[in-house]
């Protein structure tokens, strides 16, 4: 094997696991942020839906308290 086909494969093997690297980096980042997106709706979510028990606590507790 000459130098530079020893070369070419080295510098081959390289690049490829240099792009394997950058593709990783690059889910990851993606994942994270599909993660950051679902926390934050899971969040707002939470929040509607605790006013809307608070609004059907409310709107039930009067409607109790004239039939007791």
């Amino acid at each position: 094997m000459s130098i530079e086909i020893a070369r070419a494969r080295a510098e081959a093997a390289f690049k490829k696991k240099q792009e394997a690297r950058i593709e990783g980096e690059r889910a990851m980042a993606e994942y994270k942020a599909r993660q950051q997106a679902v926390r934050e709706r899971t969040a707002k979510l939470r929040a509607l839906r605790l006013m809307r028990d608070e609004a059907t606590k409310k709107m039930i507790a009067p409607a109790k308290k004239r039939s007791a």
